[in-house]
């Protein structure tokens, strides 16, 4: 059955009117939510620790600046913008123990609470909004006068009003322009988890990396390799979010079309399906989690050890030299 989508009818911005919302760190995504709530009206401070960097710039952005624990102890709704590894620590020692009934956290992925690494009192209400961008797009589209897609969940809700709350954030932070889906904690995190490591990062990187090796491997310049295997990707995928695979499909070459209709499944074959599956029971059962938990906690020796062996790859050597002739990308900013 296809998931509802809610948009902007559905969703009530004076929720949030009167109630002060805190946002929790001012990374990419902390930055996007504050300054899209304030531009639709609602009242924000932000909670940062008194030695942060992010401190001049969310001040210069026109938002009140405060320390986590009394953001945390002043506000109705407070947003962890913060990464799966700082967020328990930051949790138990400046947030909760300032919490009290009725007020709500707020997530944007749903890692740190379905695999309990913060487990909230009973009386607040946990929610989840998590836009589906990078917080520099939520923020770019958001001025556009559109916005990204987005999910809400609900973990807790004694209020009996966490889902209205979760759309009125959603809205005021434009998802629900484009629509918005209610899912679940475990279902994002395990569905992200797996996006992430079969597909989005590790599987693509992966595919990108051997297809460069095969064709230096065979003789071929690795300047060559690289535009074909990584530089052209780009294209590929714009044309897919454009268009999907089939519109991407229509607007290759009859060649390009052909080789992707016969030689594409023997590359993505039985043996890469089963570690797919395989990749996904590890999430589901936890055992993923748990490892990357304890990678965290005792130095992050094997994480660094694997980190430096992808990056002496070949294609990054040749990649940097490449990207440098490209005068047009200077102008592309990451953040």
């Amino acid at each position: 059955m296809a998931a509802r989508i809610y948009t902007d009818k559905d969703a009530d911005l004076r929720w949030l009117k009167g109630k002060t919302c805190a946002v929790i760190g001012f990374g990419a995504q902390g930055r996007a939510h504050a300054l899209n709530l304030k531009d639709s009206g609602i009242k924000v401070v932000v909670g940062l620790y008194p030695g942060s960097k992010s401190r001049v710039r969310a001040r210069r952005s026109g938002l009140k600046v405060l320390g986590t624990a009394e953001a945390a102890r002043g506000a109705d709704i407070l947003f962890l913008a913060l990464s799966d590894t700082q967020m328990p620590a930051i949790y138990a020692e400046q947030i909760a123990p300032h919490l009290r009934r009725g007020q709500t956290l707020l997530f944007a992925h749903g890692f740190a609470i379905h695999y309990r690494m913060i487990v909230p009192r009973r009386d607040v209400d946990v929610i989840m909004v998590a836009p589906k961008g990078l917080g520099p797009m939520v923020r770019r589209e958001f001025l556009r006068g559109r916005g990204a897609p987005g999910l809400i969940a609900v973990h807790q809700n004694p209020s009996r009003r966490a889902k209205q709350t979760a759309l009125a954030w959603a809205k005021g932070i434009g998802c629900t322009r484009a629509g918005v889906l209610e899912t679940t904690f475990r279902e994002e995190t395990e569905t992200d988890l797996f996006g992430e490591q079969a597909v989005l990062c590790g599987g693509t990187s992966a595919l990108i990396r051997a297809g460069f090796d095969a064709l230096v491997r065979a003789g071929y310049p690795p300047e060559l390799a690289y535009f074909e295997c990584l530089h052209e990707l780009k294209f590929i995928v714009d044309l897919i979010h454009e268009a999907g695979i089939a519109g991407m499909r229509r607007l290759i070459s009859d060649t390009a079309r052909w080789g992707e209709l016969t030689v594409g499944q023997k590359i993505i074959d039985q043996t890469v399906r089963k570690h797919m599956r395989a990749a996904l029971r590890e999430i589901r059962s936890g055992k993923f989690a748990r490892e990357f938990i304890e990678e965290m906690k005792t130095g992050r020796r094997r994480y660094a050890k694997l980190l430096r062996k992808v990056e002496k790859h070949p294609i990054e050597k040749v990649g940097v030299r490449l990207r440098r002739r490209m005068s047009w990308k200077k102008e592309t900013k990451l953040r």
